[in-house]
């Protein structure tokens, strides 16, 4: 059996956004925008519609925005918080695509003065096949 393998299963943007513009970080339909137009913008395929909802828990200066997408190759997530002019945003992905045009995008979206950027390859040891690859085996049962 021969094992097609790439570097990783894919690449995980994540970003620390600080010293944001907080009128965008409390801007509900911005994080529905940016999360809806992402996945098109970076060549994914959006699965859902934005799942989006402000959060008030027990810390009051935690307040602001959540939300999330599901894209057929992973999903794409976004935390804001107002008080604190920070936001978390995760983009991971199963396919390759333009991190740093993503990273662009984000940090200037929340108009993020600082920011710390993570890209790791995520599932190094995952196992990918060709489908000519899957059918030999289900064929062969090997």
């Amino acid at each position: 059996m021969i094992e097609a393998r790439k570097e990783s299963f894919g690449p995980h943007l994540m970003l620390d956004l600080n010293h944001c513009n907080k009128d965008k970080l409390k801007d509900y339909n911005l994080i529905f925008d940016v999360l809806y137009d992402l996945p098109e913008k970076i060549g994914m395929t959006k699965i859902t519609q934005p799942y989006v909802f402000p959060y008030s828990g027990l810390v009051p200066e935690d307040k602001g925005i959540t939300g999330t997408v599901i894209i057929a190759e992973s999903h794409i997530s976004i935390h804001s918080f107002q008080e604190k002019d920070f936001c978390f945003v995760d983009v991971f992905s199963c396919k390759d695509f333009d991190v740093e045009f993503a990273a662009d995008y984000l940090i200037n979206a929340f108009e993020s003065k600082k920011y710390e950027k993570h890209i790791i390859g995520r599932g190094k040891d995952f196992v990918r096949y060709s489908s000519r690859e899957k059918m030999a085996e289900q064929l062969t049962g090997i």
